[in-house]
């Protein structure tokens, strides 16, 4: 079946999504994008600076929404006309489906999605909430393209989106600074500043791969290297503190995001 697919905004992210998407089988002649700054684009792919010059010809079966969260209200009204003939699906984050029922029209079918940046690498995990207009089939659609940068899971309750940005759209930089804070406490031990980096950034990615191997859990995966009496315990003996480890720590981390997350969402 052919799909063609309407990418507004191609950066980072776009970008990952549109070489998934080519990888899988979807031609780049069913591919339009539109982005004034996008450049080295795949052959074939038509590139575009503004929304007006789509031809009329051209009915996306999708239309992704992958410009940034405070450009996103000035940019949907040029993409009204498309709705009932598309399903869009927005990746900004903070958006809720109202937001764009406000400039596409209530009967806009719209898909919210929180994917992270992982996708880059294809080991991205991307949650979507489908709107009241949506059809199962534009869903299967949604999850077909997604799947292609990394594993995709619903949610029936939109208010949850708060709290998954909170935990897997901002949670890579999290992972970024356990490397970082784990770099600068090797060299505060002593070692070399070159040898300290090399091995946080070994050891938080190879853990990490570990852990999506594994069949066993993160909690199962920490008591098989901790040894009763060992380093390891003494160090999680910090790390689990009840009042100030990781634990509480990133409960608050999440609670903030989250909590930005609702302001941003008016």
């Amino acid at each position: 079946m052919v799909t063609k697919v309407l990418l507004v905004g191609c950066g980072k992210m776009g970008s990952a999504m549109l070489a998934g998407w080519l990888e899988q089988g979807i031609r780049p002649a069913d591919v339009v994008v539109v982005d004034p700054n996008a450049q080295g684009l795949p052959d074939g792919v038509t590139v575009l600076g503004d929304a007006d010059l789509i031809p009329k010809t051209f009915i996306p079966d999708i239309t992704i929404l992958a410009v940034k969260p405070q450009v996103m209200a000035a940019v949907l009204p040029a993409y009204a006309r498309l709705a009932g003939q598309t399903v869009f699906l927005s990746i900004a984050a903070g958006k809720p489906v109202a937001f764009f029922h406000q400039h596409l029209g209530h009967d806009a079918a719209i898909i919210r999605a929180m994917p992270n940046t992982p996708a880059a690498v294809g080991r991205g995990i991307t949650v979507c909430f489908a709107g009241a207009s949506v059809a199962a089939e534009s869903c299967v659609l949604a999850e077909k393209l997604l799947s292609a940068v990394g594993e995709v899971a619903w949610i029936n309750d939109e208010d949850q989106m708060d709290a998954v940005t909170a935990v897997s759209g901002s949670g890579p930089a999290y992972v970024f600074l356990l490397a970082e804070v784990m770099a600068e406490a090797g060299i505060k031990a002593g070692l070399p500043a070159d040898l300290a980096h090399r091995l946080a950034r070994a050891t938080v990615s190879g853990g990490g791969e570990l852990l999506r191997q594994s069949p066993d859990s993160a909690a199962q995966l920490r008591v098989n290297v901790t040894s009763p009496g060992g380093t390891t315990a003494a160090a999680l003996g910090v790390l689990m503190d009840a009042e100030t480890g990781m634990e509480p720590l990133m409960a608050q981390a999440v609670a903030a995001a989250t909590k930005r997350g609702k302001e941003l969402a008016g």
